[in-house]
Parts: structure tokens; C-alpha cells; sequence
């Protein structure tokens, strides 16, 4: 029997289906029996490992108006009608500017990419193992916001953290549905050329301030 028809005579016949791995126990297994500040720290140390900025705060509008300050930032892009916008919005006033994203991108284009400082968006969750955020982008906060300003400021609760990947899909039944986006940021943007060279910034954000908020995100 030649090669060819050895193949085409496996193809034909109905094999046995190969067993599924068990993802879930091998998880299982390997689980860490954490508290939130043990999450806590483990995420913090990945994301400052990769040059992330990372706070804790009982107060985040207060912590990141300071931030701003800090960086001689002009104004920030918030989502439209998010309560941590409005929230962040009724407490701003005039020590920095808010724009809203309120209408579709085609219309102000190049004031998007040429005039936003930075932006705000909610993270969903994290994962303590990789340390990195989820983010699940709508009309409100679309991917662009995460992507396109120099600087990015991510809300984090505290007890979102989950400690790995299958932990926080388990928890947050991804199953029953998904946006059409979903990102996971590890870090601010970065790339490296062929001498190994890291550069900031080249495709995303060239910083990442995470604010973990230990109240609550609107408290």
C-alpha cells in the first residue's frame, strides 16, 4: 500500500474523537488559595514589572486628578453617560478638561489622535497570574479609548482580581456571551526591534496608570 493511500484510507474511515483535555482540573490542581491583597500584590508586581503605573487608592477621582497634575496633563477622554465618568465629571470642574465620547470617530479623528492627552476607561477584571487587565469595550467606552491616547488610565475593584485566566472566565461565564472586542492589556504599548531594543508607545499608550480602588469604583 502506498503512502497516498494510506492516508486518504485513514481519512476515510470514521476515527475515534481524541479525548478532551480537562482544562478545569488542571487548573484546579494547580490553584493558589489567595486572599484579595495576595491577588493584590501578585498583579501589582507583574504590571510594574513591565513599566505599568500602579495605585492603590480609597479615592480615585482625587488620585487621578493629582496624577494629571502630576503629568502636566491638559484634559482627558472619558466615556459617554458611564457613571465613572459622570462621577469624575461632577468633581473635576475646572482642574481638568473631560472630553466625552459622544459621537463617532470619523468626525473628530484627528482631534482624537492629536489633541487627547489621555483617556479613562473601566477594566472589567484582572488576572493576578499575568498581570493583566480585561476589558470589554461598548458604545459607551469603545476599544479606541484604550488604544489611540498617550496615556491610559484603567479602574480597577479590588475584588475583581481574578488569580488566572480560566478563573476569570469560570467566574464571569464568558460562555453566556462576549462583545464583539474583548482586551487583555498587559502593560503599556511597546514593540522591539531586531537588537532587542524596547520602545514606549509605537502602537498604544505609552503609559499605563492602573488605579486599583479599594471602595469601590464609584465610592
Amino acid at each position: 500500500m502506498s503512502a497516498r493511500e494510506r492516508i486518504l484510507g485513514r481519512l476515510r474511515t470514521p476515527g475515534t474523537a481524541p479525548e478532551m483535555p480537562d482544562v478545569a482540573g488542571w487548573y484546579r490542581a494547580r490553584q493558589r488559595n489567595e486572599t484579595t491583597p495576595e491577588r493584590i500584590t501578585r498583579l501589582r508586581a507583574v504590571l510594574e514589572s513591565v513599566h505599568a503605573e500602579v495605585h492603590e487608592t480609597t479615592d480615585w477621582p482625587a488620585l487621578l486628578l493629582q496624577i494629571a497634575t502630576s503629568k502636566g496633563l491638559n484634559n482627558l477622554l472619558i466615556g459617554d453617560n458611564t457613571p465613572h465618568g459622570e462621577h469624575l465629571a461632577s468633581l473635576a470642574a475646572d482642574k481638568l478638561t473631560l472630553i466625552r465620547y459622544s459621537e463617532p470617530i470619523d468626525g473628530w479623528r484627528n482631534r482624537l489622535f492629536d489633541e487627547v492627552d489621555a483617556s479613562l476607561t473601566l477594566a472589567r477584571s484582572a488576572i493576578a497570574e499575568t498581570g493583566t487587565l480585561i476589558l470589554w469595550p461598548d458604545a459607551s467606552e469603545p476599544r479606541t479609548m484604550s488604544l489611540v491616547p498617550p496615556i491610559h488610565f484603567a479602574l480597577l475593584d479590588v475584588n475583581k482580581i481574578h488569580a488566572d485566566f480560566d478563573a476569570a472566565m469560570r467566574t464571569e461565564n464568558w460562555q453566556a456571551g462576549m462583545p464583539t472586542n474583548a482586551l487583555l492589556i498587559s502593560g503599556p504599548s511597546k514593540t522591539a526591534d531586531i537588537q532587542q531594543t524596547l520602545a514606549y508607545g509605537a502602537h498604544g499608550p505609552r503609559e499605563l496608570v492602573v488605579l486599583l480602588c479599594h471602595t469601590g469604583v464609584l465610592s
